[in-house]
C-alpha cells in the first residue's frame, strides 16, 4: 500500500466523536430536556381532562337517545382509554418530578466540586 493511500484512509477514518464532551454537558442537556418532558406530561393531563369533559356529556346524551349496544361499547372504550391516558400521564409526571430533584441535587453537587478545584 502506498503512502498516499494510507493518508487518504486516515482522512476518511476519523476517530469516533463522543456523543457528549463532559459529564457537565450531559447533565445540563438532561436537565433542559427533562423540563420539556415534564411540561409535556402536564399538557397531556390537561388535554385529556378537557377531552373527557367535552366528549362524555354529549356522548351520553346521544347514547341514551339511540341506546345501541355498539354505541355503548364505543363510549365505554373511549372512557376507559381517556382515564388510562390520564393515569399514565400522571405517573409520568410523578416520575419526572422525582428524578428532576435527584438531577438537581447532582448538578448542585457538581457545581460545588467544580468550585472547590
Amino acid at each position: 500500500m502506498t503512502i498516499e493511500k494510507k493518508e487518504a484512509m486516515n482522512k476518511v477514518m476519523k476517530p469516533e466523536e463522543l456523543p457528549i464532551r463532559t459529564l457537565h454537558d450531559f447533565l445540563l442537556e438532561i436537565n433542559n430536556e427533562w423540563n420539556q418532558f415534564r411540561k409535556g406530561s402536564l399538557l397531556n393531563i390537561l388535554t385529556t381532562i378537557i377531552l373527557f369533559a367535552l366528549f362524555i356529556p354529549t356522548s351520553f346524551i346521544i347514547s341514551l337517545r339511540r341506546a345501541g349496544p355498539f354505541d355503548t361499547l364505543l363510549l365505554l372504550g373511549i372512557m376507559v382509554a381517556l382515564i388510562y391516558n390520564t393515569y399514565l400521564a400522571y405517573r409520568q409526571y410523578k416520575f419526572y418530578q422525582k428524578w428532576e430533584r435527584r438531577l438537581g441535587l447532582l448538578l448542585h453537587l457538581e457545581e460545588q466540586i467544580l468550585d472547590e478545584t
